[in-house]
């Protein structure tokens, strides 16, 4: 049986972090969250995978290239006009159908299970279904794919129903097993009026047809992981799961609780404390005296100077987090610069839910605490401020002293106190 993932979107309400990478490919504890959906396929014995890509699919290609390093054997497929869910899944088509095999198909930006995965082929054996979705149960299923269930057969799936009107709190997770008839369905799948061809659509047409269509539920846990602070929360998630391992330097007076996973030539220096899960990455160079709070994450070639304190947070790759500086609940990118005495705030006076710009609307993210967003490139200057939930764009640069209170587009660079003044990046 083979596996398709689904990674070609652009994963708009991620922006400014999706600007050089799929979602699929933002790190959480340590590694593409796309990493994790080949793992669970490969140890539920699923070797053979096609990835559908699209967007920025050089940096998938160039980091998964033929699989052969996970021990799974991996081709791509390129969706070249991202026209929807079913859409995508029919790139696959004249692939998967030489062998005449039923396929397992998920979505990349999910939390994927291998004990999942096994049920799910098990379900298949069993019933001979022609398409099973697993489902999970949410309280509020109105931005849903919702279904109405009787037993385990489904007998209708209704997209995103207004408050009050859906039939479940049961909705479509994002993870499929289909057999090779789901093709011809989708050939006679029409575009929705979102202008997309949607795989339920597609469903919709088995079950009117009389197809054996089934559900599978899932209790382990889900995240619709669509917006920037949903990848903080499974950043924790994937922590949590974590178990300690030492390839780099830790000297001595380091004070370390709980686990963490550090990598092959990186330091933590002397008076260094840690409150595990945390996790840093390749030639790292951690402290003195430097704090590093629960669910932590530190990519490669990361700088963290003296006296510093982060908590609960994602640094990428080539960053620089310079003494003196605090970063509470942030996505920090790759080869940013964070300045002297930087401090970002994640807790607003009142107490409330932190907002944050999702596709030029502010949303509230429902999280009391919750830092800043930087894309790759920003460098902050000396004693700079953050409101909670400002959102910094790519290349951008703040100057000393400046307090942000809101975002800053890309290629902006900020130049008087409190924001005032902005220019154009020469």
């Amino acid at each position: 049986m083979r596996a398709v993932i689904l990674t070609a979107g652009e994963g708009t309400r991620m922006r400014p972090l999706t600007l050089t990478r799929p979602k699929t490919m933002l790190p959480v504890g340590g590694k593409p969250l796309l990493e994790y959906n080949v793992e669970a396929l490969r140890e539920a014995g699923i070797k053979d995978i096609i990835m559908v890509v699209g967007y920025q699919k050089e940096s998938v290609e160039e980091y998964f290239k033929d699989g052969s390093r996970l021990g799974v054997n991996i081709s791509y497929i390129t969706q070249e006009k991202r026209l929807g869910t079913a859409h995508a899944i029919g790139q696959a088509a004249e692939t998967v159908s030489t062998d005449n095999d039923a396929i397992i198909v998920t979505n990349g930006d999910i939390i994927l299970a291998n004990s999942l995965i096994k049920s799910l082929i098990g379900k298949y054996n069993e019933s001979q279904a022609q398409s099973i979705l697993v489902l999970t149960e949410v309280d509020d299923p109105s931005s849903f794919g919702v279904v109405e269930i009787e037993e385990d057969h489904i007998k209708d799936i209704m997209e995103k129903p207004s408050p009050g009107e859906a039939p479940s709190n049961l909705i479509n997770a994002g993870i499929y097993l289909f057999d090779q008839t789901i093709f011809q369905a989708i050939e006679k799948t029409e575009k929705s009026e979102r202008g997309e061809y949607e795989i339920t659509d597609s469903l919709k047409i088995q079950i009117s047809q009389g197809d054996n269509v089934l559900g599978l539920i899932s209790h382990d846990k889900w995240i619709d992981v669509g917006r920037p602070w949903e990848f903080l929360e499974l950043n924790e998630h994937y922590l949590e799961k974590s178990e300690s391992v030492i390839e780099g330097e830790i000297e001595d007076g380091v004070t370390i609780h709980g686990p963490i996973i550090l990598k092959e030539g990186s330091i933590i220096r002397s008076g260094t404390y840690i409150m595990g899960p945390v996790y840093i990455g390749e030639n790292c160079d951690i402290g003195p005296n430097t704090f590093l709070r629960k669910h932590t994450s530190i990519g490669d070639d990361v700088n963290v100077g003296n006296a510093v304190e982060i908590k609960n947070s994602i640094i990428m790759d080539g960053t620089n987090v310079n003494h003196l500086s605090y970063v509470g609940d942030s996505i920090i990118g790759a080869d940013c610069n964070i300045a002297a005495g930087t401090n970002i705030a994640n807790l607003r006076f009142d107490d409330g839910g932190v907002k944050v710009t999702v596709k030029g609307k502010r949303i509230n993210s429902g999280r009391r605490k919750m830092g800043v967003i930087f894309a790759d490139g920003v460098k902050t200057g000396i004693n700079t401020s953050f409101n909670p939930g400002v959102t910094v764009g790519l290349n951008s640069s703040v100057g000393s002293g400046a307090i942000i209170y809101r975002d800053i587009p890309d290629n902006k660079v900020v130049i008087h106190h409190q924001m005032q003044e902005m220019k154009d990046k020469k």
